[in-house]
């Protein structure tokens, strides 16, 4: 993944009933969406359906550097060619949401991101059996907010407590939001609830490890 991550910890497998109510999320979130196998969703999410406005400009166009130009002379119209890219940014924000651990698929995964956490377990007071990972294909300021929007989405549906990885300096500022259940890892790690999520995203210092 190029953007941020995600986790969901699960004190006990999903029932058929959540995991039929996580797929219903996911569909009605998505713009594309297609099943990799039970509980692995690759989707396009639009930001406005977590309740995001995207603002750029409806002819936003991305730059190009000048010195594709190389040491040639240019005339104004050139320049302005080489200027801008003509073909607009895919706005829609591609996720991979998989449920991952025994039973379900991703298991090594599942197993090497879960050893040797003893501090997140007692904050969590549960070994997790399983987890969901929301990770966002994408890298710019509005993917770490949906990555965040839509992890409370999903733990609307399935539960579970999110673990998000911290900046530098960032433990402090957490600390103080609704919803937190705790800082572990040396002050690495915030553990917290869906309200958690939503007052990080809303927070002025709010960005996620990539």
């Amino acid at each position: 993944m190029s953007g941020p991550t995600l986790v969901i910890e699960l004190a006990e497998p999903l029932s058929p009933v959540a995991l039929r109510e996580f797929r219903a999320l996911m569909v009605g979130l998505s713009s594309h969406f297609d099943e990799k196998r039970p509980g692995f969703f690759d989707v396009n999410v639009p930001a406005e359906r977590l309740g995001v406005e995207d603002r750029r400009e409806e002819d936003w166009r991305k730059p190009f550097p000048l010195p594709l130009l190389g040491n040639a002379a240019a005339d104004e119209e050139l320049t302005a060619l080489v200027g801008f890219n003509p073909q607009r940014e895919d706005w829609r924000r591609p996720f991979r949401v998989y449920l991952m651990g025994p039973g379900v698929g991703d298991e090594s995964t599942f197993e090497a991101e879960h050893a040797d956490e003893p501090e997140v377990e007692i904050v969590l007071g549960f070994r997790p059996t399983h987890a969901v990972n929301v990770s966002a294909c994408c890298n710019r300021e509005i993917d770490h907010v949906t990555t965040a929007l839509l992890t409370a989405a999903v733990m609307d549906v399935i539960g579970g407590v999110a673990k998000a990885e911290l900046l530098d300096g960032h433990a402090s500022v957490v600390a103080g939001l609704p919803g937190v259940l705790g800082i572990a890892d040396d002050d690495w790690t915030a553990l917290g609830t869906a309200e958690f999520l939503r007052a990080w995203a809303a927070h002025p210092a709010f960005r996620l490890v990539k």
